[in-house]
């Protein structure tokens, strides 16, 4: 389970690169009654989703030559610029060498070995989102990758997460992921080897969040009447939760869960 206090190798921040800042605003609006509010004229286009008042994302237009739109999952480091030599060291490429964000925090975006874009936030006077595990924020965060051992020894070495396999039929693992000393209640998400089957169909390796519903049938139905295409219709996974899985209007990759409550 998310929370807003942020620990090292925790997801802590979340942004939205869109051809059409103002489409997608209107998108997430109609399916997760976000706001949205510009950071002004001086943050280039940027700007945050917010949920009865509080920070639930960012949005902003697509910058780097060749970006599709997506959504970037950042994770919770204490030293940027070490955590850029530790990717390089494992395999992965720097995008976006680290950098400030006036005073609220430093930022670096990476590629990591297997070829998933992730990106890290080194909080200075902003901390992280506002609002995590709640309805209308982030649940939790996911990696599809076309080599997870490679991907798992990556990132434990880069964030010392703690890895848990659970067996999810012939041939597939879930690999949950949880931040380094926190306790299996804490965990951020997981990862998981892309099957044959969606590597045929072109998927490659992406990093996505699922967004918390209190009702993931009624939230899917206005996803679609919205523009979404369905990925994975909702599902009931034991024990975790009911999820579906979507494109939004511009493409970016997205879920929606009503996790279970034990």
């Amino acid at each position: 389970m998310l929370t807003t206090t942020y620990v090292p190798g925790a997801p802590n921040w979340l942004d939205l690169g869109s051809p059409d800042t103002e489409a997608s605003a209107a998108f997430y609006a109609a399916v997760l009654g976000w706001e949205h509010r510009s950071a002004g004229p001086e943050a280039g286009g940027y700007g945050f989703f917010l949920q009865d008042g509080r920070t639930v994302a960012g949005l902003g237009p697509l910058t780097e030559e060749g970006a599709s739109p997506s959504w970037t999952l950042y994770f919770h480091t204490p030293d940027a610029d070490a955590t850029a030599k530790a990717v390089e060291q494992g395999g992965g490429r720097v995008r976006v060498a680290p950098g400030d964000v006036f005073t609220f925090g430093r930022t670096a975006a990476f590629t990591d070995p297997t070829g998933a874009d992730f990106a890290v936030w080194q909080p200075g006077d902003t901390q992280g989102l506002d609002l995590v595990g709640d309805p209308g924020s982030l649940s939790r965060a996911e990696l599809y990758t076309t080599d997870a051992s490679t991907a798992k020894a990556f990132y434990t070495s880069l964030f010392s997460w703690q890895t848990r396999d659970v067996p999810m039929g012939p041939g597939l693992t879930y690999t949950v992921l949880t931040p380094a000393g926190a306790g299996s209640q804490a965990a951020l998400g997981g990862l998981m080897q892309l099957p044959q089957a969606n590597l045929d169909a072109g998927s490659t390796p992406e990093w996505h969040p699922y967004f918390e519903v209190t009702d993931c049938d009624a939230t899917s139905a206005r996803a679609v009447e919205a523009g979404a295409v369905v990925l994975i219709p909702v599902t009931e996974a034991p024990g975790i939760g009911r999820f579906a899985m979507f494109l939004d209007p511009a493409g970016a990759l997205f879920a929606l869960i009503t996790t279970a409550r034990a």
